[in-house]
């Protein structure tokens, strides 16, 4: 069988497709193999982003391997590192991932762009959630859909499976961009372009605040943000990287980051 996970590192970016014919699909032994893959990218010093799409124009994934649990696979508790894609459940996962969204996001395909922090869509795209109809529910997506939507329209695709394009998807803010099938991975590198030109630090430090102070509220959340619990806040604040910033714009060039 052929490798369902085709790797590509372009200077510090980390490029992933999904290649499981027909709907790319997943199993359980391609869950693992994508928590072993985004937690290597989490540990990995010279990565800084990176972009999850799917082969082909159809489908960017159909979500967990239906074909694969009625043969045997475990509903759950087999994902491996990460949860599900690897990325569900990797709460301490300090950068940034952006999904390429090249055809449909169905299921748990839909969860995994939501575990993303960027959306760029194929103007084609479609999101949907059908577990309901199988006698399931998408888990990581009643999560974290209200929390993207209006709670109306959220529960309208979580209740019913109504599909929502990506022009859509667009406009309730669901993803970043929507741009022609044959210009997603451009527009994903983009976007990892410019987020590669900022501080390593900054970018961890607003991955680590967006999450803890999620349920939080403004007051809270900057206590928190003052009581040095926030590990890679604290370092950004003490960092060289904090004191080239300031001195790179009074001397009128690009800083030099060090990640420290």
């Amino acid at each position: 069988m052929n490798n369902p996970l085709h790797v590509t590192r372009n200077g510090q970016i980390l490029e992933i497709t999904l290649d499981r014919p027909k709907a790319n699909a997943i199993d359980n032994a391609t869950s693992r193999a994508m928590g072993e893959l985004f937690s290597a990218f989490r540990d990995d010093p010279d990565l800084r982003v990176a972009i999850l799409t799917g082969a082909g124009d159809r489908f960017f994934s159909a979500g967990w391997d239906l074909n694969a649990a009625a043969d045997g696979d475990a509903l759950e508790g087999e994902y491996g590192v990460g949860g599900f894609g690897g990325i569900t459940e990797l709460h301490d996962l300090n950068k940034p991932i952006i999904a390429a969204v090249n055809g449909m996001a169905v299921g748990g395909g839909f969860e995994l762009a939501l575990a993303c922090d960027l959306i760029v869509a194929a103007d084609h795209a479609e999101f949907f959630l059908p577990e309901i109809f199988v006698g399931l529910i998408a888990d990581a997506a009643a999560l974290r859909l209200p929390k993207r939507l209006p709670y109306p329209i959220a529960q309208e695709m979580l209740l019913t499976g109504r599909r929502m394009g990506a022009d859509e998807a667009h406009r309730w803010g669901l993803v970043n961009a929507v741009v022609p099938r044959a210009e997603v991975m451009s527009k994903a590198r983009e976007f990892a372009a410019t987020i590669l030109q900022a501080a390593p630090l900054s970018i961890a430090a607003v991955k680590e605040i967006t999450r803890a102070t999620a349920a939080l509220t403004i007051a809270d959340s900057y206590t928190l943000l003052r009581s040095g619990d926030l590990p890679h806040y604290t370092q950004m604040l003490a960092s060289e990287d904090a004191q080239e910033g300031p001195r790179a714009f009074a001397e009128k060039r690009e800083p030099v980051w060090k990640g420290k």
